[in-house]
């Protein structure tokens, strides 16, 4: 593992060479979210066969979706914030450093947020996300109230149902997301397994390309799903 710091921002490294992963925490969570929960070490053998290099960085929830004085609109303008962080700053790094245009893109519960609507936004960058355990409708974490075009632009379950022309057609042909979500403890009351559903029938609509993969009754919204689902599912993509 390495560190580095991009504006004062703590991005933690792992691999020496492959395909490169950006990582986003869960709900408010930090750049070594994944090492410590065992997410690295779920997916080590493609680390040290050179197949995938992971970038995780920390979130910017706590200022931005997850600060409860401010309304959605004002929460999504600082969600801009980092939004311009990650694409003009942390993108650009890891593709100078591994000489790679584009990067997939992943996370959890919240993450799993992030991740979709970075490749549904930016598909040129970040043509596939996968996704696990996410609610796709961000007016569920609260204030409501003076909501606006930067909520709106930044919440997929809102801006995919509009999508038409030209640019669902350049999104049909480049964006891939990968939904998946157990169906078992806290999946129904975090909400992630009918906002899994509800988005996967939403991108079936339009025609972007996706899967959805739900996972049994036993499969909580958790730590040990996770690191199941990841080490499933990246190996077909790296």
């Amino acid at each position: 593992m390495r560190v580095e710091w991009i504006d004062g921002v703590q991005v933690n490294a792992y691999g020496h060479w492959g395909r490169p992963l950006l990582v986003f925490p869960s709900q408010e969570g930090a750049s070594w979210d994944w090492d410590a929960n065992g997410m690295i070490d779920a997916v080590r053998p493609l680390i040290d066969e050179g197949r995938v290099k992971l970038y995780c960085v920390s979130s910017h929830d706590s200022a931005s979706w997850h600060r409860h004085d401010l309304s959605l609109e004002q929460r999504a303008r600082e969600h801009g914030l980092y939004e311009h962080w990650v694409v003009e700053r942390v993108a650009p790094w890891i593709q100078e450093e591994t000489n790679r245009h584009e990067l997939l893109v992943a996370g959890c519960s919240f993450g799993a947020y992030h991740a979709a609507n970075f490749t549904l936004k930016r598909a040129d960058l970040f043509p596939l996300a996968l996704c696990m355990s996410g609610v796709y409708d961000v007016s569920v974490v609260g204030g409501g109230w003076e909501r606006g075009e930067a909520a709106y632009f930044n919440n997929p379950v809102d801006y995919v149902a509009h999508l038409d022309g030209d640019h669902l057609d350049w999104l049909r042909g480049h964006a891939s997301v990968v939904l998946v979500c157990g169906q078992g403890q806290w999946e129904d009351t975090t909400g992630a397994l009918e906002s899994t559903r509800r988005f996967a029938g939403l991108l079936g609509d339009k025609g972007i390309r996706h899967e959805l993969d739900l996972w049994g009754h036993d499969v909580p919204h958790d730590w040990p799903s996770w690191r199941r689902q990841l080490a499933h599912h990246l190996p077909r993509f790296v």
